[in-house]
């Protein structure tokens, strides 16, 4: 079960801890779904990834349910507790200051950042593909953990690498409008389209605006099978999670 969980390396503070599952947890998902979908918008039944969504809570010992979102791409983000109930924020980002709290960010091939104050008082997490990186999710997350960005640490989870990523001339514009320096993450493939480094793209904003203790990286979810992958697997692609709470006390 080595492979079963990713845990980030990072100086995070004690009280601090964070997770990404893969496709082959202990869960009960079927074909083509592998083991462990906690997906509920990716085709698979909601009784089969509610039960996944369990057992990620008893295998790592999280100290509440994780708090999910409905992800839509967008940049609002939800001020949570470890409440109970099924309800889930339209939000991609969340952030938290109460002990015992989990945010949980799902993906299958956008990027996910986890953030932490370096006190530990304080954890965020925020889904980004590029139409939320375009849009100003990450400096929306730390304008919400209301800290100032020097004091905090922020890691890159799995992604689509820049290699897999082959995006159009939209894409590439709406990066490079806001930052010249966006054009360094881009590299012609044929007329009109690029591949798209999301993480170095995360690295330069997370940078310009102030966060500078940045870790993780390095992942290809589309040639990586330990992880879902949209543009690999289609619409029939489950997703995973990248965690991370506050210990209580």
């Amino acid at each position: 079960m080595a492979d079963t969980w990713i845990f980030p390396d990072w100086p995070a503070p004690a009280r601090v801890h964070a997770a990404v599952s893969t496709r082959d947890g202990p869960g009960v998902s079927a074909p083509p779904f592998g083991r462990f979908n906690l997906g509920l918008r990716s085709g698979e039944s909601a009784e089969v990834v509610d039960s996944n969504r369990s057992v990620l809570q008893q295998a790592m010992n999280l100290p509440s349910a994780p708090r999910w979102l409905h992800q839509v791409h967008g940049c609002t983000v939800a001020e949570l507790g470890p409440l109970p109930g099924e309800h889930e924020p339209q939000a991609d980002a969340a952030v938290s200051r109460i002990p015992g709290t989990t945010l949980a960010i799902l993906t299958a091939d956008c990027l996910s950042v986890l953030f932490c104050a370096d006190d530990g008082s304080t954890i965020g997490a925020a889904h980004a593909g590029w139409r939320g990186l375009a849009a100003g999710v990450l400096e929306a997350t730390i304008e919400q953990m209301q800290l100032a960005p020097a004091r905090l640490l922020a890691w890159l989870g799995p992604c689509i690498g820049g290699a897999s990523y082959e995006v159009g001339e939209e894409v590439r514009a709406a990066f490079v409008e806001h930052s010249a320096g966006a054009a360094a993450c881009f590299a012609a493939t044929r007329p009109g389209h690029w591949h798209c480094d999301l993480a170095a793209l995360a690295r330069q904003r997370l940078a310009a605006a102030g966060v500078l203790r940045v870790h993780g990286g390095g992942f290809d979810t589309f040639t990586d099978a330990r992880f879902y992958s949209y543009r690999r697997e289609g619409a029939r692609s489950g997703r995973f999670a990248s965690l991370i709470w506050l210990a209580g006390g």
